[in-house]
Formats: structure tokens, sequence, C-alpha cells
């Protein structure tokens, strides 16, 4: 099967084949480069995504990942960034393997194919030069036989005609002798140039067009061969990274599997447990007898008694409603006092980790300045050993500071964990210092009051007129000063202050005002130094005096 002996004289056929076969050769390539631009699109759309959702540094999304359906969710994301590195890995090796090959490639094939059609014109034009010559040739045998035959005629006229003379007859018969001769002569050279003629034309159509076409052949089967390793290039690129994606999607598979849901209600109880007990049964109150109103023992909050305070342990303690006091908005005490025993003692914990973390890393830098020194003592040209004394003096100061803040951060958590009684007064002496800064934290905790009925302030320290034993994690708030008072005022009505945080008042009496209305109609009052709490403000009528009386000196009842 040759194209030089089948398709002899499809020289024009064959020249439009193979551009048309160029031209899948390019379009195939534009087919390649553009999935390499959606393998690029896609592995930069993957990342964007994988990078969206990752979470933020130093947020509380971080903290989120600690569970074990986060943390699967996390390493999903971190798989789904390798993932589309390996489409940019396809991408990269399609353009190297496939694209840039086959553009090279269809550069020499334009060359190659433009050389062997030229050779096959040029062996045409060949042909059909020695084609006109035959005919030429031809032409001039035929018109040379006819004068022949036309030189004989008139000769055998005039020699058959008496009236002319001898010398005509002579002339005319040399005459047809002549055109007889070219006639000869011009037969030999047709004869000649036809011998010639079928020469050549048997060498171009047995020799030069079957060659020409053959090359012609062999290039057009090399490029069906090539685009045809091209694909296989091209599913072969992919399927070397099959492995890869293989093992991100077994590792997103082995997250899911370790997603622990055990575990993670775990952690929810680690993460919001109080250390509070259930508060018990409240006892019954019998309004049919004539008695002061009690608390229960048992209730969220301590009884006051009748009206006397237990033992304040040297100080005054407040009752506590922990479970339904909102979270701080702002900075919350040193000592993290505002949080409930568990979640206290977890980030009393966690500060103490941190600040032996700081310790060993500020240790790591004085080791490491105490050898440069020894260095530079042994050869005191690399440097003066004086030079880093200022900065290990520095070094020791705040590895002291750190120990000191360690050991006042192990004695809080030791009170939470139970290991100590409460703190002594030297104890606090000690750390006076953190003291002052603590009650600031504290008074700024005095924001979004809810109302008394049914609800809780967020003060935590002065919620209540009631005064219970002191508590291991409510001591910090002991040295705290009363809230100044700002008027006065006086009972409309009667009110009986049934919910926790209120205060009782008869009508008529005169009290002092410690906190406006905020907009929630509960106006704070105190009665004298140990009972204070909310009262409806349209019960009392407020006077608000700037040099308000002493809040430890009771006001005199008026009577209506």
């Amino acid at each position: 099967m040759s194209w030089g002996t089948e398709l002899w004289d499809q020289f024009d056929n064959l020249e439009k084949h193979t551009q048309w076969g160029i031209d899948v050769l390019e379009k195939y390539i534009k087919f390649v480069k553009e999935r390499t631009e959606i393998e690029l699109s896609y592995a930069k759309q993957l990342r964007n995504l994988s990078k969206k959702y990752q979470p933020k540094k130093n947020s509380k999304e971080e903290e989120e990942y600690r569970y074990t359906s986060t943390r699967a969710f996390l390493a999903t994301l971190n798989e789904m960034n390798d993932y589309a590195g390996q489409h940019e890995v396809i991408s990269e090796n399609m353009t190297s393997l496939i694209t840039a090959e086959l553009t090279r490639y269809v550069q020499e094939l334009k060359q190659e194919r433009k050389s062997h059609f030229h050779d096959g014109r040029k062996a045409q034009q060949h042909i059909e030069t020695c084609w006109k010559q035959l005919e030429a040739s031809k032409r001039r045998f035929e018109r040379d036989c006819k004068e022949a035959d036309r030189a004989q005629q008139y000769f055998e006229k005039m020699d058959a005609d008496i009236n002319v003379t001898k010398a005509d007859v002579e002339k005319a018969r040399q005459q047809a002798q002549l055109r007889h001769q070219m006639a000869e002569d011009s037969k030999a050279e047709y004869s000649s140039t036809l011998q010639k003629f079928n020469s050549e034309q048997h060498e171009h159509y047995y020799t030069h067009i079957p060659n020409i076409f053959q090359k012609i052949q062999e290039m057009e089967e090399r490029r069906i061969v090539r685009i045809g390793e091209s694909m296989k290039t091209f599913a072969e690129v992919d399927r070397q990274v099959i492995p890869i994606i293989g093992k991100c999607l077994d590792e997103i598979t082995k997250a899911a599997e370790s997603v622990d849901h055990k575990n993670d209600s775990q952690m929810v109880i680690e993460a919001f447990k109080s250390g509070f007990e259930p508060p018990g049964d409240v006892d019954f109150e019998d309004f049919t007898q004539p008695m002061k109103r009690t608390v229960s023992e048992s209730s969220l909050s301590n009884s006051r008694g009748d009206g006397k305070s237990e033992p304040k342990f040297g100080s005054k303690s407040k009752g506590k409603l922990w479970p339904f006091i909102k979270k701080n908005k702002g900075a919350g005490p040193e000592d993290f006092s505002n949080l409930p025993p568990e979640q206290r003692r977890k980030k009393l914990q966690q500060k103490v980790d941190e600040l032996n973390r700081d310790i060993q890393k500020e240790m790591d830098s004085r080791d490491a300045l105490t050898k440069m020194k020894d260095v530079y003592i042994k050869n005191p040209q690399m440097g003066d050993a004086a030079s880093v004394d200022h900065r290990l003096a520095e070094l020791g100061q705040n590895i002291e500071k750190l120990r000191l803040e360690v050991q006042k951060f192990e004695g809080w958590l030791a009170e939470v964990e139970g290991r100590l009684p409460a703190r002594s007064e030297q104890s606090r002496r000690q750390s006076g210092v953190y003291e002052a800064q603590n009650a600031s934290g504290v008074n700024s905790c005095a924001q979004d009051r809810e109302s008394p009925d049914g609800s809780y302030t967020e003060e935590q320290s002065q919620e209540t007129e009631m005064k219970v034993p002191a508590t291991d994690f409510d001591d910090e708030f002991d040295d705290e000063e009363p809230l100044p008072t700002i008027g006065t005022c006086k009972a409309l009505y009667t009110f009986e202050g049934q919910n926790e945080g209120t205060i009782s008042v008869a009508e008529g009496e005169m009290l002092y005002v410690i906190e406006e209305d905020k907009g929630d109609g509960w106006t704070r009052i105190r009665r004298n130094e140990d009972e204070e709490g909310y009262v409806p403000t349209s019960y009392v009528e407020v006077y608000l005096d700037k040099n308000a009386k002493d809040v430890h000196k009771p006001l005199q009842k008026i009577s209506e």
C-alpha cells in the first residue's frame, strides 16, 4: 500500500489532506492547552476554597477546632489543598509533555510538508515542459510534412506542363526535395523528442512521484502516530497523579473515621462544666404567718436568715448566681474569679502552663547568652564579654517576675482545686498590686443588667442584699468597697421582694439609691451596709443628690 502507486494522480487531494492533518493537530494542541487552563483554574479555586474555610489564627474559630469533627474538617481542607496541587501538576505536565512538544513538532511538520510538495510541483512542472516540447516537435513535423506534399504536387504539375521551361521544372524539383528533407529532419526530431518524453514520463510516474508521495505518506503517518502518543500521554499524566489523589481521599476518609461523638460530647462537658451542684428543693414560705420571708438554704443563693448575717470569715461576701450570670463583656479579673469553678480552674491551669513556657524560653535565651559570654571570655577577639551582662540581667529579672506570676496563679489554682484554704490576709497583701487591678476589672463588669423578675444581674459581687459564707471561689470580692450612694428615695408602696436580687421595702420607708433605672424598670437601693437590692422604679420616688449621706447610716422611716 503506497500513495506513490495508488494515488499517483491525486497530488492536489494529498495536499489538501495533509493540510487537514496539520489543522487537526493544531486543534488538539488547543484542546490540551484549554484543559491545562481549566486545571489551573480548578486548582486555584480549590486552594481559595480551602483557604476561605481555614480557621483564622488567634480567633474563636481556632478554639473550635479541638473537636474531632472540626479537626476532621480541617484535615479535609488541608487534603483539598494537596488535591489542588495535583491538578497543578497535571497542568504543568500536559503543558511540557504535550502542548510544548506538539507545538514544536507542528512547525517541523509544516516545513517538511512544504519541502515535499515543492519537490512534487517541480517534478510536475518538468514533465509539463517535456510535454510541451513534444507537442511543439510534433506540430513542426506535421507542418513540414504538409509543406513537402505541396512542394511534390507543385513539382509534378510543373513537370507535366509543356509550356513550362525546363529551368522552372528543375527549380520545382529542387524545392520538393528540400521540403522532403525538412520533413525527414522534423520526423527524426519528433521521434527523438517522443522517446525522451516517454522516458521522462516513465521516470516521473514510476520514480519521482512515488518517492515524493512516499515521503508525504511517511510524514502523515508520523503525524498520526504522534497525535496518538500525545493522547496516551494525556491519559498517563492523569493516571500518574491518581495514587496521590487516592492518598488525599484516603486521608479524608481516615479523618472522617476519626470523628468520635463520645469524645466530642466529653469535650463539651470539659469546656462548659461549671462545677456547681444543681439547686435543691425550695422551701415552702408560709405568708399566713407574721414572719419575715426567708429563702431556702438549698436555693441558688444562700439565705440571709432573720435579717442576720452569718459569719463573715473576715470580710463581706455576697451570693453568687453562677448558672444565670451573663458573660462579662469587658476584661475579667486577673484571677478569673468571674468564672465558674471548673472553668476558672482550666483558665488558671492554662495560664500557669503559658507562664512556664515563657520561663523556659527566657532560660534558654539566658543559657545561650551565657555560652556566648564564655566564648567571649576565652576568645576576646570575638567580642566583648561585658556587652551581654546587661541582657543577662534583664533575662534574670524577667525570669524572676515570671516565677512570681507562676506562684501567684498556682496559689489561685490551689484554692480552686481545694488543696489550700481560702487566701490569708498575708497572701492578700503580697499580691495587693494585682488585687487593685482585679477590683477595677470586677467593677467594670457592672454592665448589661437583666431585670430581677425571674432573672439576675451581671454584677456578681453586688447583686443581692443577702450575705453568705465566703467560699473559695468568691472571696476575691471580699475587699471591694460598696457602691457610693447617688441619692435617696422614698417607698411609695410596700414591695415584697420574692425574687433573687430584690429587696423588700415598706411604704414610706427612706432608703439610699446606689444605681439609677437603666431603662429596665428597676432601681438599685441600699437599706444598710448588709442589705441592698432592686425594687420597681414605679414603687419609689427618687431624690438624686451628689452629696448623699453616709452609706452606713440608716435613714428614718417616714410615715404618710
